[in-house]
């Protein structure tokens, strides 16, 4: 089986975890569709948003990076590092009184991954 496989079910196990805070919130503001002007459920509808924005490509590339024949080692960091920032963006962007160290911290991590995993297919591939 893939590495790819198990952050992609971790990663499946955090987007379940973000819907149920949106119904959460959703129920308590009594808002069906949208945010209502509710801070805090416009905060959980894009911490559920920004994960299935990103996660998707980067597992993608991951996978595809993996079956190119990278090292298991660089496969698992770079996981760990989407996992990593994942939870942290999700985790700074749900909270009223917002640290954006967590925010940019897990954009970065992202965007690392995004950018590594990338350079990694296209070195491969030349």
């Amino acid at each position: 089986m893939p590495i790819t496989a198990v952050y992609a079910a971790i990663l499946a196990l955090l987007l379940v975890v973000l819907s149920i805070r949106v119904i959460m919130v959703r129920r308590r503001a009594l808002v069906a569709v949208g945010d209502g002007a509710d801070p805090a459920l416009a905060r959980a509808i894009r911490a559920q948003a920004n994960l299935t924005e990103y996660a998707p490509l980067a597992l993608l590339l991951l996978l595809l990076l993996e079956l190119n024949g990278a090292g298991t080692l660089w496969v698992h960091v770079l996981g760990a590092m989407l996992l990593a920032g994942r939870l942290l963006h999700a985790w700074g962007i749900s909270q009223a009184d917002e640290d954006f160290r967590f925010r940019v911290t897990g954009m970065t991590l992202t965007f690392l991954v995004l950018i590594g995993t990338a350079i990694g297919i296209l070195v491969r591939a030349i």
